[in-house]
């Protein structure tokens, strides 16, 4: 006998979207990205090392500059249709400085964090 799988509310499956935020931060640079686990597919991508982005940018390993990356990422995820996302860090990224600056400004943008 198959069992099936449990049924969810449909306010709760809107949200319960598989998009992972991962962040990573060297001497020079700062850059985030959003992957879609099931497919492992990277669906939007900032980071301070884009042309576009350098002339705007006074240093771009500060926390300012990890603020505007992600003010764009946002843009970039509501541009195509990601309301939400879910944070990973890794074992050594605490919730301060550049990480809070980035997830702040998503969160200010308008992409809600799981």
């Amino acid at each position: 006998m198959v069992i099936p799988p449990p049924v969810r509310p449909p306010r709760i499956t809107q949200f319960l979207k598989p998009y992972v935020l991962k962040m990573h931060f060297t001497n020079k640079y700062v850059s985030a990205q959003v992957i879609h686990t099931p497919t492992a597919t990277v669906v939007s991508s900032a980071s301070s090392q884009e042309k576009a982005l350098r002339s705007s940018l006074e240093t771009s390993r500060d926390v300012a500059a990890a603020a505007k990356i992600g003010k764009i990422l946002a843009e970039r995820l509501l541009l195509k249709d990601i309301p939400a996302v879910s944070v990973h860090l890794k074992r050594e990224q605490k919730y301060h400085g550049k990480v809070k600056a980035v997830i702040d400004s998503i969160r200010e943008a308008g992409v809600k964090l799981l």
